[in-house]
């Protein structure tokens, strides 16, 4: 952190203040390599609708979009006047287009506890919240919900394994015959 602006060495001390903007005060970035197609543009205003503001938009001091291109164009479409902002005013021009790209790119490098992903989304489903507000769409709903409640088999409906019958396989690369229960003893 030796290089850091003194706000960041000095954390404990920073204050950050969000700021209602006007919507037609700020500045998309020109250069923003981030998409938003229509329908993601629509899961983030129902995201709004449900929870409320929760992330604001990270501005520089002349009101250029650094972070939430998104999220002001998710308020345009729900007619807001102002959005909830945070003015990033002690970052260079060179900071700031790198932030652009790494606030995105660094959520995108984060990953999934799949079982435990698929425990909470169960959870929310049984308690019929609206689960396209989880940002999956149904094809991945369908599969996280696939219940992980492995029963394994008894022996009295699968049998004894060492009791079974011969069960003869031929290798592939020998073409030598062999019982299969013989592999796994």
């Amino acid at each position: 952190l030796q290089n850091a602006h003194p706000q960041v060495r000095a954390w404990g001390s920073m204050t950050i203040q969000v700021e209602h903007r006007r919507v037609e005060d700020l500045i998309p970035y020109a250069r923003n390599s981030r998409t938003h197609s229509d329908a993601q543009v629509a899961q983030i205003a129902a995201s709004i609708r449900e929870f409320g503001w929760t992330n604001p938009v990270l501005i520089d001091g002349d009101g250029g979009i650094i972070a939430g291109h998104g999220r002001l164009l998710a308020a345009r479409k729900l007619g807001l006047a102002e959005v909830p902002c945070i003015v990033l005013d002690h970052l260079s021009e060179t900071q700031k287009r790198a932030l652009i790209i790494a606030d995105n790119k660094l959520a995108l490098n984060a990953g999934w506890e799949a079982s435990l992903l698929s425990v909470e989304l169960r959870d929310l489903d049984d308690s019929d919240f609206d689960m396209t507000l989880t940002g999956f769409d149904e094809r991945e709903l369908a599969n996280l919900l696939i219940s992980e409640n492995f029963e394994p088999g008894t022996e009295a409906d699968q049998g004894r394994l060492d009791q079974l019958e011969p069960k003869m396989v031929i290798c592939p690369n020998c073409q030598t015959e062999f019982d299969s229960r013989e592999a796994t003893a």
